[in-house]
C-alpha cells in the first residue's frame, strides 16, 4: 500500500527556514509526479509545489515562489521541500502527495502531514 511519511515541521519565527522531508513507499516512485499541498484552518487546500517524475519540471504556487524549493531523490524515494523566508501565512499542515496533476491541484494519495507554525 502507498505510504507517504512527511517530517520536518515545527515552530519557527517569521523569516526562518524549515526543510520538510517525505519518505515514499508502496509504489513505483519514479513513475509519479510528486508534490506538497497545505491546509490551514478555515482555508482551502492549496497546492504548494510539485515536481515531475521524468523531466523534473517544477511548479510553485505564487504565494511561495522564490521562497520554497522542491526536490526529489528517485534513488531513495524521497521528496523535499526547502522553505525559506517563512511567513505567518505559511502556517498550515503540509502534506506530501503522490500522483499530482500537471497543475499541482489534484493528488492521488497523501500521507498524514506535518504541522508548520510560523510565529510573527
Amino acid at each position: 500500500d502507498v505510504q507517504l511519511q512527511a517530517s520536518g515541521g515545527g515552530l519557527v519565527q517569521a523569516g526562518g527556514s524549515l526543510r520538510l522531508s517525505c519518505a515514499a513507499s508502496g509504489f513505483t516512485f519514479d513513475d509519479y509526479n510528486m508534490g506538497w499541498f497545505r491546509q490551514a484552518p478555515g482555508k482551502e487546500r492549496e497546492g504548494v509545489s510539485c515536481i515531475g517524475n521524468s523531466d523534473g519540471r517544477t511548479y510553485y504556487a505564487d504565494s511561495v515562489k522564490g521562497r520554497f524549493t522542491i526536490a526529489r531523490d528517485n534513488a531513495n524515494n524521497m521528496v523535499y521541500l526547502q522553505m525559506n523566508s517563512l511567513k505567518p501565512d505559511d502556517t498550515a499542515v503540509y502534506y506530501c502527495a503522490a500522483d499530482a496533476d500537471y497543475y499541482c491541484s489534484t493528488f492521488g494519495s497523501w500521507g498524514q502531514g506535518t504541522l508548520v507554525t510560523v510565529s510573527s
